[in-house]
């Protein structure tokens, strides 16, 4: 039976609420002999800074570089918004995704039929949505240097962040966007602001030389990142595969979160490089929800983005491509027999809460692997 060491960060919110159902799906794997899980369970975010005045402890960093995978809930609150900026809830997360490298934020965007009416464009705009946005995770603007705030005197202060990619970084991830189209639909869509942008043009050139190198089969598309978002709230299903940086990627994916009726949906992956030895790479799964401090503690979140999150890694981390196929199929199962959160509730004049919900597509992992 395979073995794999799993680090789970719950975090602050909602977070620990929605771990505790991706963790009755992991005891069903086990149960079933199908996988053995070592697992180690650590604090992050405001919760860590509570404990040890940081967002994340040196201990918890050992543990997640030893993991084979990652599975993190969510970071930050009202709380903690006057920490230091150093120790914020989210410098945790932004640790995590540079000390591992995790460089591809792999962000799916389905929408299930059975939720088509929950999003806020018509049904036939959405219905049969499957589209992924690919987003550079460790460079950028959120990274790059200098990132300062200057007191100039007289009341007046400036602001700097600084937008930095350097050629393999793009082609890291240029790459990783055509090997999964190759998988899918077999097009790629990359983005940028090149009209405005220096990052842009070099971006724009590495992928458009990426392509011609080693993916001349994958149909390639260029969007600026300004239209794409346009396309995205117009014509959705013309998409299969995006790839853009960090800041244009955290703000589409978001976007795009809201095609299939609810950021609680959305499950992701971050990913490093494939280590030349092992063959293995490290990797961090995640909802694309916030820590919603406004709902935690009330059993009222919805779990599918964290439960979805692990059937990523049963894919990408752990070669368990059958199993993260039946928990896909049970989250649509579920909500095809009128399972709703309220976040997705829509005119239905009910809804279940977290354990509810865990315990119907559990069910539906059961039935199915029967």
């Amino acid at each position: 039976m395979a073995a794999f060491k799993l680090l789970l960060l719950p975090g602050d919110g909602i977070g620990p609420e929605v771990m505790a159902e991706a963790k009755r799906v992991i005891a069903f794997f086990e149960r079933r002999g199908l996988a053995s899980f070592s697992i180690e369970e650590e604090l992050v975010g405001g919760a860590a800074y509570d404990a040890h005045g940081k967002a994340i402890s040196e201990a918890a960093m050992q543990k997640a570089l030893a993991a084979d995978a990652i599975l993190f809930g969510s970071v930050g609150g009202p709380k903690w918004d006057k920490v230091p900026y150093d120790a914020r809830p989210e410098a945790g997360l932004l640790r995590l995704r540079k000390d591992l490298g995790l460089f591809a934020n792999i962000r799916p965007a389905i929408c299930y039929p059975a939720l088509a009416d929950a999003s806020s464009l018509k049904r036939e705009l959405v219905e049969g949505l499957d589209i992924v946005i690919l987003r550079e995770l460790t460079g950028g603007v959120y990274f790059g240097e200098p990132k300062t705030i200057t007191d100039l005197g007289n009341g007046q202060k400036r602001a700097i962040d600084t937008q930095v990619y350097d050629t393999y970084e793009i082609e890291r991830i240029a790459r990783v966007g055509f090997e999964l189209a190759r998988k899918r639909r077999n097009k790629v869509t990359s983005s940028e602001k090149r009209n405005v942008m220096k990052t842009g043009v070099l971006w724009h050139e590495v992928v458009n030389q990426v392509h011609t190198r080693e993916y001349k089969d994958v149909e390639l598309e260029h969007q600026l990142a300004d239209a794409l978002g346009m396309q995205l709230v117009r014509n959705p299903k013309q998409f299969d595969v995006i790839v853009t940086d960090n800041l244009f990627g955290d703000m589409l994916s978001d976007v795009a979160a809201m095609l299939t009726g609810s950021l609680g949906m959305l499950p992701s992956a971050s990913l490093g490089e494939i280590d030349a030895k092992t063959k293995k790479r490290r990797a961090l799964y995640e909802p694309v929800h916030g820590s919603a401090p406004d709902i935690a503690g009330k059993g009222l979140a919805n779990p599918i983005a964290m439960m979805g999150s692990f059937g990523m890694a049963l894919r990408y981390s752990f070669g368990m491509a059958k199993e993260a196929d039946l928990v896909e199929q049970a989250i649509a199962g579920a909500l095809a027999k009128g399972m709703r959160t309220a976040d997705i509730r829509g005119d239905s004049a009910t809804s279940v809460g977290t354990a509810e919900m865990g315990s119907a597509i559990l069910s539906e992992i059961e039935r199915l692997a029967a």
